[in-house]
Formats: C-alpha cells, sequence, structure tokens
C-alpha cells in the first residue's frame, strides 16, 4: 500500500511538471528564432581545392524588436543571415558584435518583427547545479525542439581586465545538436540563463554533456560593452608557428577568413587558401597575417591584451582603423 502510494505521488508529481514545461514552452516558443547563414568554406573538389558557398543554421531568441542574441560561431564569418520567426516570418540580419572565446554574439534585424515576443534575460549568477532548464532551438533542422535537463556545472573565466579570455559556461545534460547552437536556454521561470554553445563527444551526437554561455556573460560583453565586429576569423600564431611563417615578431593573428561585406572585408584584409597542418592544428595558409592594430603590436599577455580591449571597447562605428600586416612577405597597412 505504501509502494502504491509513492508511485501515485510520483506520477502527479511528474505529470504536474510536465504541464509546468508545456505551459512554459508556450509561453516562450515565439522569442526563439532560427538563423539561417550562408558562408565561404575551402572544399575540395577532386585535385583542386577552391572556396565555395556553404549553408548552414543555428538559433537564437529575441531581446528586442530588432536584436538577437545567439553563438559566435553560428555567424561569425557569415556573408548573409537570415532570421527565421515561429510564426513564419523571414527578415534578414547582420552581426553588431561578437565574442569567440565566450561563444556568444548579438545580430540586428535590418527591419524591427512586428508584435516581438521579447525573451526575458536572468541573472544566471543565482542558477545553482541541480536546477530544472529547458533547451529550445532547432536540432537538425528541428525548429523550435524542446529539451530539458539540469545544471551540472559551472566553468567560469571572467577577469574584467582581459575581455578576449572572458568566458563563462553552464553544463547541462539536457540534449543538444547541431542547429541547437546559439539557442536559448531558460530556467523554469521563463527567464532566459544560457545561450547554447557546443557538446563534448566522441561519436558526434550528444552524450550527455552540453554547455551554454551564461546570460551575464552575454549580458557584460554583448550589451554593456557592444566591441563592434570585425568579420574576421583568425588563430593565433606564436613562438614556432610564427617562425614557421616567417613572422617578424613572436605573436601575431593569421586570417582564416573573412566576411566580404565586414568592415575588415571592406579593408581589403585577405584570408587563407591553402589547407595545411602546423603543431597538430588545421588552418589555412595564404592569408594575412595581423601584426598590430592603430599601433598596438601584438603580444599574447595580459597587458596587451587589455590594452586591445580598452582600444576595442571605445572603437565606434567609422573610427579610424590602421591594421599592419604581413603579406607575401612584405610588412603593408590597410585603412578604413
Amino acid at each position: 500500500m505504501r509502494n502504491l502510494l509513492v508511485g501515485i505521488l510520483l506520477f502527479l508529481y511528474t505529470a504536474s511538471k510536465a504541464q509546468d514545461l508545456s505551459k512554459l514552452y508556450e509561453t516562450v516558443r515565439p522569442s526563439v528564432v532560427v538563423i539561417f547563414t550562408e558562408e565561404m568554406k575551402l572544399e575540395k573538389q577532386g585535385a583542386t581545392v577552391q572556396m565555395v558557398s556553404s549553408q548552414s543554421l543555428g538559433s537564437g531568441f529575441l531581446i528586442s524588436d530588432t536584436e538577437i542574441l545567439t553563438a559566435a560561431h553560428v555567424v561569425d564569418v557569415a556573408e548573409q543571415l537570415l532570421v527565421q520567426f515561429s510564426d513564419g516570418e523571414i527578415i534578414e540580419a547582420k552581426v553588431v558584435s561578437s565574442f569567440k572565446n565566450s561563444d556568444i554574439a548579438l545580430i540586428a534585424l535590418t527591419a524591427p518583427k512586428k508584435n516581438p515576443v521579447i525573451a526575458a534575460l536572468g541573472d544566471s549568477d543565482k542558477s545553482k547545479v541541480g536546477e530544472r532548464i529547458v533547451v529550445i532551438g532547432a536540432p537538425f533542422g528541428l525548429s523550435h525542439s524542446l529539451s530539458s535537463g539540469y545544471i551540472s556545472g559551472f566553468i567560469k573565466n571572467t577577469d574584467d581586465q582581459n575581455p578576449f579570455t572572458n568566458a563563462e559556461y553552464i553544463q547541462t545534460d539536457a540534449a543538444i545538436n547541431t542547429g541547437n547552437s546559439g539557442g536559448p536556454m531558460f530556467n523554469l521561470e521563463g527567464e532566459v540563463i544560457g545561450i547554447v554553445s557546443h557538446i563534448k563527444t566522441i561519436t558526434g551526437g550528444f552524450q550527455g554533456i552540453g554547455f551554454a554561455a551564461s546570460s551575464n556573460i552575454a549580458k557584460k560583453l554583448l550589451l554593456d560593452r557592444k566591441i563592434l565586429w570585425t568579420g574576421a576569423e583568425v588563430i593565433p600564431l606564436s613562438g614556432e608557428s610564427a617562425k614557421m611563417l616567417n613572422v617578424p615578431q613572436n605573436d601575431a593573428l593569421l586570417v582564416q577568413r573573412v566576411v566580404s561585406n565586414s568592415p575588415y572585408g571592406k579593408m581589403g584584409l585577405r584570408g587563407g587558401t591553402i589547407e595545411a597542418t602546423i603543431e597538430e592544428r588545421t588552418l589555412l595558409l595564404g592569408g594575412d597575417i595581423i601584426l598590430a592594430v592603430n599601433g598596438i603590436r601584438f603580444e599574447f599577455t595580459d597587458e596587451t591584451l587589455t590594452k586591445l580591449g580598452d582600444f576595442a571597447n571605445a572603437l565606434k562605428p567609422g573610427d579610424p582603423i590602421v591594421l599592419e600586416i604581413l603579406r607575401d612577405g612584405k610588412v603593408i597597412s590597410l585603412r578604413n
């Protein structure tokens, strides 16, 4: 009799929670969007290698009638962005700000969304291990799919002096797959406490360990600072890697891809075209190597990165930018 009573109570509790999640889903669903991207990727076609157009998708969510938060890796090098809402409407967008290390980005619609449903940003510092959460996104293109789980842990590196190393992730066992990236992680109050980033996997599919950038790191880096998006994918060069490419200083940035209509693209910065493996890293060679920005020479020290962070924080659209680069063995300058 006792076991039967416990079973009934457990069933009623589970049913009530399922109803709560259903109500939560219906409330927040219209704030979640699917982001379709088009970007240029290096592709082998027989004996030749060339840059070709490639389409992909991710997720995101509205924080105003024109602004959407998503993951940096979804939009960072996209030549075109199209945002689809739950009612089927599609609006073009552009990248405003992005932080690769934290995997967060802010994009803006080219026209306001009519009758928008805005997602509320919660305080991720109040979240605790064991708390129930909900993830909504487009796994494998299945738009507005829900998965649920719990907060498993936290990873934090939030040194205020160096924005390039700032990161804060929430670990979860909620199912996350390709297409979920950039989507919101909601608490049971319907507040976004995380932006879905990536998974740890051996097979390529979800295996119970997923990560979302915290809402608080997104507020600090994207909404409070709004460092301008450059439109270039870069890889740090240091030590032996720099020497192998004849870089005339210890540290620099190797350009991989550049969005043609981005600030750096309009300046004429070039990406790589030759795939190679150096020190167990697969990268593109043949592109520009950035040595300095507005006279600040690259050194991977906290002092120099803080200077670059201060410069980026103060930069406004239209402000002068001077890139010192290494191209074809010669040091030249690019200006906007």
